[in-house]
């Protein structure tokens, strides 16, 4: 009994190691880039409008970070950020998509990118919701003709549209009751 104890706890400090591990390759990323990864979303693709719907708000701003209870997406429109909390793998993927910065092996939503592109497809955009607490995404996808909405997570949606510079869109009523004001930063004080 006291063998199986000490294993389980030997596996998960080494899980918890490998964590610690991966959230300090984050913050000294997010650290070298200048604290913050940023990026203008929203830019319809080929000068096509978004299609946004009545009632949805475009994200014109995402960005990176990371906080005391882990990576956090920040999704930024008229005034107000929408803070989603990520799992570390999936900040790396959006730091590297809203950067430019390569991996010398690619992640899952690098793959899913380049098979789409392989396949002259794109992602057109994405719409998070909020429902019981839980963010979703809808991620729609365009290959040739066809046109498809696939049921998502939010982190993984908002991914994708990162990689295609595709328009990320949430609703009134969401960026109403989970945005945040944005905090002004104090002006430099003239003598």
């Amino acid at each position: 009994m006291v063998t199986r104890d000490i294993l389980v706890q030997e596996g998960t400090m080494r899980r918890l190691g490998m964590l610690l591990v991966v959230y300090a390759s984050i913050g000294i990323g997010l650290a070298l880039s200048g604290s913050t990864c940023r990026a203008q979303v929203g830019q319809p693709q080929s000068g096509q409008p978004s299609e946004q719907q009545a009632g949805q708000v475009e994200i014109k701003d995402v960005q990176v970070r990371l906080s005391d209870h882990g990576p956090v997406v920040l999704l930024q429109a008229e005034g107000k950020v929408i803070p989603i909390f990520v799992d570390p793998t999936v900040a790396g993927s959006i730091q590297g998509a809203l950067t430019g910065e390569k991996l010398r092996r690619p992640l899952s939503h690098d793959l899913m990118h380049s098979i789409l592109e392989a396949f002259e497809g794109k992602v057109t955009q994405t719409v998070i919701t909020l429902k019981d607490g839980t963010y979703y995404g809808a991620l729609t996808v365009k290959v040739k003709d066809k046109t498809k909405v696939f049921d998502s997570r939010s982190s993984d949606s908002i991914a994708m549209a990162v990689h295609f510079k595709a328009p990320i869109l949430v609703g009134r009523d969401l960026l109403d009751s989970a945005g945040k004001m944005l905090q002004q930063e104090p002006k430099p004080q003239t003598l």
